[in-house]
């Protein structure tokens, strides 16, 4: 298996959440796009591990990716250990992608930033060959390590080093993002208590800071990126002629 783009993500709907709209723009163009979950969220205030189950489902068919595991460390856990690290080391190898795209080293829910920390040091360790793992086939895996690492934003915003067009995609987001059902936009919270994701004003914010960020890079709705460690290496400007900013 050959991804073009591998997703982290703490909990199922954090990518969805956080980079939806890109991860939908990627497959619209053919891109081979994976989301790995580090955890089942089964320490969430709402649901069940069943429910959620089946609204990842739901979500992935909606943006049409060609893989998704959950490596179950450990909603509200996910101690940055050597099994744990093998375990994202081996679906890094797996899966072999140009792209890794992560949360950030800082949020709200302690998880985001345990799960990225626990996320980078599987990285780097995944390109050192004396790290031995074994794939599903028996075989000893081959050191990989993704040619980017770009973090997404989640609860807390930080300056984007670049922002990513999902204008035309952000429909897709929001039906892949409301595929989670027990969670988000909740009209009817039934005999399961209110969080603070499941009203209505935390989706008119998801929406509110797409348009903001889409508006700061003269489009609709826009996803913001931060490059991971350095900035953003081209070659080319061609990137620069292939959109003209609104302002």
């Amino acid at each position: 298996m050959k991804l073009d783009v591998l997703v982290f993500a703490s909990h199922p709907d954090d990518a969805e959440l956080n980079c939806g709209g890109t991860i939908a723009a990627l497959t619209n163009s053919g891109k081979k796009v994976g989301i790995i979950d580090l955890t089942k969220g089964e320490m969430g205030t709402r649901g069940t591990e069943k429910t959620r189950s089946e609204e990842v489902r739901k979500a992935s068919g909606i943006l049409d990716i060609s893989y998704r595991a959950n490596l179950d460390l450990g909603d509200s856990l996910l101690p940055n250990t050597r099994d744990n690290q093998l375990k994202i080391i081996e679906q890094i190898r797996l899966s072999k992608p140009h792209i890794c795209i992560t949360g950030t080293p800082f949020d709200r829910h302690p998880d985001h930033p345990k799960g990225t920390n626990l996320v980078l040091d599987a990285l780097f360790y995944s390109g050192l060959k004396k790290i031995k793992t074994i794939g599903k086939n028996g075989k000893e895996q081959s050191p990989w390590r993704p040619a980017h690492i770009l973090h997404y934003m989640q609860d807390r915003p930080f300056e984007p080093d670049f922002v990513f067009d999902i204008s035309d995609h952000w429909d897709t987001k929001k039906r892949a993002v409301l595929a989670f059902d027990t969670q988000f936009n909740v009209s009817e919270p039934g005999d399961e208590p209110e969080t603070y994701i499941s009203s209505e004003n935390y989706f008119k914010q998801l929406e509110a800071r797409a348009r903001y960020f889409g508006h700061l890079s003269g489009f609709e709705f826009g996803e913001p990126f931060k490059y991971y460690l350095s900035p953003a290496p081209l070659k080319s400007m061609d990137v620069f002629f292939e959109h003209t900013p609104k302002r």
